[in-house]
């Protein structure tokens, strides 16, 4: 409907502005009027007709040139029938004529040119989708235009950028689950292969020492809860679910308590630890999750520090509250430190089967501090040393 309204303003205003310059009699208004009904029925009936046909065509240089064939004869045929009307001689009538068939040839191939770059430019985008639905996501279209194709190509070959991005994140965390699920898996395996074997001991009457055994298994089920509460809470700061209570918190306090909890194990692996700290450090916070993340850390620094040597604590008050947990042993690859707090992550040595753990301490800690509005950071080695900054109280 808006091409024939389009086509019928065009004849309106042909014709008024026809009567406005010639001042036409009756009988000369029906020439021109017929003239311009005739090329706007053309005008429609391509309008019609060719965007069908070139939905169906395989070439988009054929639908540019039908459409430069029509536009040019459109202009010829009036040209033909107003020289008709104003040439007397036929010399100039025939030399008209050729004129114009040479004029419509050379707009045809004008056309052709045209849609050629057009047909190049979007078969590289078809060649390039086709690509990337073989799963090569290296392709990119090479089309650099400033009009509505160029930018088209620039979202496609952004989109397989993005897509390159993605694919790549979700093979690095297929990986990871993988590693993930094997460390799991042997965590798992230990204690509950002890358990079933003392349970055993204990009915076929082996057991020389049923409290020694007792006693073990408590030791074994107590590592399996823990390791349950690393992976229910690793789930809930991934879905974005720990909630916090929050209230005043002395960091310092809580750092000598964690130390405290700590000293037995330390004393196993003939390690001393040591709390720097200057008066009361406050915080607004979670004490039970800032208190696990301060275990997961010196946990981690006691199963790296060589026998005989340091852990310290150092809890200091400045630009809010910052705790350092430093060890002397072999400390983080620096190649590794990007992804050392990434959830199922095994970048850093201490998320290894050999030291105990599944690899989860640092990820829980990284999503706690982070739900407290603070950063964790580890800088490289030689030497452990893992640092975490919390906003001042308000």
């Amino acid at each position: 409907m808006k091409t024939i309204a389009a086509a019928a303003v065009v004849v309106v205003g042909g014709m008024a502005v026809l009567e406005v310059v010639m001042h036409p009699r009756g009988a000369d208004r029906l020439e021109p009027l017929a003239l311009f009904l005739a090329m706007a029925l053309v005008t429609l009936a391509a309008s019609h007709w060719l965007p069908r046909l070139g939905a169906r065509s395989r070439s988009l240089g054929r639908t540019i040139a039908a459409v430069g064939l029509i536009a040019v004869a459109l202009i010829a045929l009036a040209v033909a029938v107003g020289a008709w009307r104003m040439f007397l001689s036929v010399h100039d009538r025939d030399l008209l004529g050729v004129v114009l068939l040479v004029a419509a040839s050379l707009g045809v191939i004008f056309a052709i040119s045209v849609a050629r770059s057009l047909n190049t430019d979007l078969a590289a985008l078809r060649r390039t989708a086709d690509q990337v639905s073989a799963d090569d996501l290296t392709a990119r279209t090479g089309v650099t235009r400033a009009d509505e194709l160029g930018a088209t190509a620039a979202a496609l070959d952004d989109m397989i950028g993005r897509l390159g991005v993605a694919e790549t994140q979700r093979r690095h965390d297929e990986s990871t689950r993988r590693a993930l699920l094997a460390a799991i898996g042997h965590d798992l395996r230990t204690p509950l292969a002890a358990l079933q074997a003392a349970i055993e001991a204990l009915q076929d009457g082996l057991a020389a020492e049923p409290d020694r055994y007792l006693r073990a298994m408590s030791h074994d089920v107590a590592h399996l809860r823990h390791l349950v509460d690393d992976l229910f809470l690793l789930a809930r700061i991934e879905a974005g679910e720990l909630t916090l209570e929050r209230q005043h918190v002395d960091l310092a306090e809580l750092a000598d308590e964690t130390i405290e909890a700590m000293e037995p194990m330390a004393r196993h692996q003939q390690v001393h630890l040591c709390l720097e700290a200057t008066g009361c450090v406050p915080v607004l916070g979670g004490p039970e999750a800032l208190g696990r993340v301060m275990r997961n850390l010196v946990d981690n620094a006691i199963r790296h520090a060589p026998a005989a040597s340091h852990v310290i604590v150092r809890v200091l008050n400045g630009d809010g509250a910052t705790v350092a947990v430093i060890d002397d042993g072999p400390g983080f690859d620096p190649a590794l430190l990007p992804a050392a707090f990434d959830s199922f992550s095994r970048a850093d040595p201490s998320r290894n089967r050999d030291t105990g753990g599944a690899g989860l301490g640092l990820a829980i800690a990284k999503g706690v501090i982070e739900a407290h509005g603070g950063e964790i950071w580890a800088d490289p080695g030689p030497g452990g040393r893992v640092s975490f900054r919390l906003p001042a109280p308000v």
